[in-house]
């Protein structure tokens, strides 16, 4: 009986519970739900940046962090990490920086990202399998996947999108975990006829070379999703391949399906993609220090832009074309999509950047630059670049993994070895 018991127990939390009714808000939304603020990994929001801003509270979470913070709607914050005690996914309340709660989860929790629905419901992947918790850090259910979900997220009709660094495609239901598709395996489908003793891969194969999108990880970046057209895309290197490819695959009428490929991304790709917001271009970034515009239909280069230093992390793109990249290795610089070419709008030398650049309403912009022998937050104005306030991350090294903004406008960042910086803005 005690087996049976466990058996069922088992079998609820792989399936999940609910109903089949989905009417919680995803998307944009209110604070930052997602890695890059939306599906389309835009980094923008509708928020207007307050253009002074003043420390609130730091603290660390006990582990490294790799993946930007995400922002629920009422300001909860969420994170992944990796601490000795088995902290995987970790909340925190807006206001202190107290814990609200610390869930463990698998050890590779930490590179995946998580998003945030209209009710802080979050979900994250880890060691195989795809989570969910309500606000409270309460279990709601777990899906099993093949690899580490490096990309979540939300798909137009409101389902969850995952793709694991090993090339694993599943779009899920927000209710119940459940597959809406049959899953897409991007390189290829196992032959256990012809190879019967094949073993499945350790869930965290690669995932070393996934932060400079280097040959082991064939998956490296966060999926951009455009709602609209129901196509979304992602950086793939298959191996053997001398580059990697932006893909571009739809979802749509209950099925997945790939539309085009374009092997252009020279020695790699450490840059989520970004749409535009009429959603007719893609940008992407590659290890030979290039921006690269593509037609979102077909997959045609519109443009290519050589940066002097590699893209990393997101990229910034603006309602009106005005485009931010990131890059521990570069400088903050804007550009201007004139349709099949680009132009440079302003650049700043002399802030070399550590962090990944936003912009809100009201032409404010944020980002971390590292400044003497520590790290601050630039308040930069978007149109000009010219500073308009700079704080100082108390103890901050290293570099950061995101910038995020509240529905208060509240910025918080996230340095790799662990510590957590909320700002307010000043009253």
């Amino acid at each position: 009986m005690r087996a049976a018991v466990l058996a069922a127990l088992g079998a609820i939390v792989v399936t999940g519970c609910g109903t089949d009714v989905d009417d919680i808000t995803v998307g944009a939304g209110r604070g930052w739900p997602a890695a890059y603020h939306d599906g389309r990994n835009g980094g923008v929001t509708s928020v207007t940046g307050a253009r002074r801003m003043a420390l609130s509270w730091s603290r660390p979470s006990g582990g490294p962090i790799e993946r930007p913070v995400t922002i629920g709607p009422e300001g909860q914050l969420f994170l992944t990490t990796r601490t000795p005690r088995g902290c995987a996914i970790l909340s925190l309340q807006m206001p202190t920086g107290r814990k609200r709660f610390c869930d463990p989860l698998g050890p590779n929790t930490v590179s995946s990202p998580s998003v945030v629905d209209g009710v802080s419901n979050v979900y994250v992947g880890d060691d195989g399998a795809v989570n969910s918790f309500n606000y409270l850090g309460q279990p709601r259910w777990r899906t099993p996947v093949a690899g580490v979900p490096v990309s979540v997220q939300f798909t137009g009709d409101g389902k969850l999108l995952t793709v694991t660094q090993s090339g694993q495609v599943d779009v899920l239901s927000r209710q119940t975990g459940q597959r809406a598709v049959t899953t897409v395996q991007l390189l290829g489908e196992p032959d256990f006829l012809a190879y019967p003793a094949l073993a499945r891969p350790a869930p965290g194969q690669g995932l070393e070379d996934c932060p400079a999108g280097g040959p082991q990880c064939p998956v490296a970046n966060i999926s951009a999703v455009d709602a609209e057209s129901g196509r979304f895309f992602l950086t793939l290197w298959k191996p053997g391949k001398p580059v990697a490819a932006l893909v571009a695959l739809r979802y749509r009428d209950g099925k997945v399906v790939q539309e085009w490929s374009a092997d252009l991304l020279t020695e790699g790709s450490g840059t989520s993609p970004a749409v535009s917001a009429d959603g007719s271009t893609v940008y992407v970034g590659d290890n030979s220090d290039r921006l690269i515009a593509l037609d979102a239909a077909d997959g045609r280069t519109k443009w290519v832009r050589s940066l002097g230093f590699a893209p990393r992390g997101g990229i910034s793109v603006s309602a009106d074309g005005l485009i931010i990249p990131a890059g521990d290795d570069g400088y903050l610089l804007a550009l201007r999509d004139n349709g099949d070419r680009s132009e440079i709008v302003w650049e700043r030398k002399d802030l070399a950047l550590r962090g990944i650049p936003v912009q809100t309403a009201g032409e404010t912009g944020y980002t971390v630059a590292a400044i003497g022998t520590g790290l601050n937050l630039v308040t930069f104005d978007t149109s000009t670049g010219e500073t308009i306030d700079s704080d100082v991350l108390p103890g901050g090294t290293g570099t950061t993994t995101g910038t995020s903004i509240s529905a208060q406008g509240e910025v918080v960042l996230a340095t790799r070895i662990g510590e957590v910086f909320t700002f307010a803005p000043e009253r």
